[in-house]
């Protein structure tokens, strides 16, 4: 069990809670495909959980390598960028009568995956293993997500409509490579 607290190791402790982030963002998708929503956004917020836990035992044991900062951005990238922006495509813009804007909804829905993609590749080329920022510039993916969540929620309670939801989720989209300042907590 020494290579859960070894460094160098792929499968150490804090990647293995990454592997978990990713499982919970793959079910995520499956659930979706089901039109499960409630489930899948479960297992997302599980996934955001690992999440955090990933990086705090990372830290605390000194176990960051490259190798788990890209691992995590893949994670992120399912987790926080594919998985809400299929769960706004599938249970807002396909269950709306839109008629041919569901071009525009996937166009708004491509914008932001390729967004939340430039974002974390943006992230990875400028990031140290082990090395914290104190201010993000943009906003990280899991506050995007979140936002989506937010957006999700607003729709299917009928506070939003979809017209709005597409407004959001671009300009979420927009603040995701910004130079708006977030503190990382």
């Amino acid at each position: 069990m020494k290579f859960l607290f070894t460094p160098s190791s792929q499968f150490n402790l804090a990647n293995m809670f990454t592997f978990v982030n990713i499982t919970a963002g793959l079910l995520a998708v499956y659930y979706i495909t089901q039109n499960n929503f409630f489930f899948a956004i479960v297992l997302a917020w599980i996934g955001g959980a690992f999440d955090i836990f990933d990086g705090k035992i990372a830290r605390k044991y000194n176990l960051s390598n490259e190798f788990g900062i890209q691992l995590d951005s893949f994670a992120d990238f399912l987790s926080f960028v594919l998985v809400p922006v299929f769960l706004i495509f599938q249970a807002i813009y396909t269950q709306a009568d839109l008629g041919i804007l569901i071009l525009l909804a996937a166009l708004i829905s491509i914008y932001y995956v390729i967004s939340g993609l430039r974002r974390l590749i943006y992230f990875n080329i400028n990031a140290d293993a082990g090395k914290i920022e104190n201010y993000f510039s943009g906003i990280p993916t899991p506050l995007g997500a979140i936002l989506l969540w937010l957006v999700y929620l607003g729709a299917t309670y009928g506070y939003i409509n979809v017209y709005i939801v597409m407004l959001l989720m671009v300009l979420i989209g927009i603040s995701l490579n910004s130079k708006i300042k977030v503190k990382h907590l």
